[in-house]
């Protein structure tokens, strides 16, 4: 929920969406979903650093003008920074913003993880996903009662590779009666932290009566290099 929907998205609807999330009579609930649907055009975007100013790409392979992108980032930044937007709102620009990381990100995420409020340090959590520096933050994170946070955890400890998570990752993937989303999560995060050791686990997860589980579990493996080919050779 916090990552936003991938949609089609263009410079046209960014600046609808962008005005939405700015408006002081639009509903709150419509300004959340409206920052946050902005954070995966972000993410894409950034990927391809605008190689297009330099020719090496064709402009279709742009969602959104450079200009299109700063004043997405600019907004956000804005939105964030005005103590007079509500909360929630604030929220989502942040972890929409984080989408394409800057410098000014880690003190913000330092704050909202301090702050003592569970919805703030959520947001942090999340953020942590994307802007890297946090490793001691998530491990701490990861004790959490806070399933939300829990989760966020999970899926920030396997993004940066976070090693001391190893053991408590390789539970959440046993014990079957983790959440069903959170032990995703955990697969997913196993292949990131140690690739050669998390080969065993997947394979024998493909033996699963649960489709997701051997779903996933094929999917982490696909990002396993020199994966054996067969348990023999485990």
């Amino acid at each position: 929920e916090l990552a936003g929907d991938l949609i089609v998205m263009n410079d046209k609807l960014a600046e609808v969406l962008l005005s939405i999330a700015c408006s002081d009579t639009a509903p709150e609930k419509l300004r959340e979903q409206a920052a946050i649907s902005l954070g995966p055009v972000l993410e894409s975007v950034d990927t391809d650093e605008f190689e297009i100013a330099e020719g090496i790409e064709e402009p279709d392979d742009i969602e959104i003008s450079a200009e299109t992108f700063q004043k997405i980032q600019k907004t956000l930044r804005k939105l964030y920074m005005d103590a007079a937007t509500p909360k929630d709102v604030r929220r989502r620009a942040i972890e929409a913003s984080v989408r394409a990381p800057q410098d000014w990100h880690r003190d913000v995420i330092r704050a909202a993880y301090s702050s003592g409020d569970e919805f703030w340090r959520l947001t942090a959590v999340f953020c942590m996903r994307y802007v890297r520096g946090f490793d001691e933050q998530i491990i701490e994170a990861l004790e959490s009662h806070n399933k939300d946070i829990h989760y966020e955890a999970v899926c920030a400890a396997g993004n940066w590779e976070v090693d001391a998570a190893w053991s408590h990752i390789t539970r959440l993937v046993a014990a079957k009666k983790t959440d069903k989303a959170l032990r995703l999560a955990a697969i997913e995060a196993l292949a990131g932290i140690r690739p050669k050791e998390a080969a065993a686990i997947l394979i024998e997860l493909t033996d699963s009566d649960d489709e997701d589980i051997v779903e996933a579990a094929y999917e982490a493996m696909s990002m396993v290099d020199d994966l054996p080919d067969d348990e023999d050779d485990l």
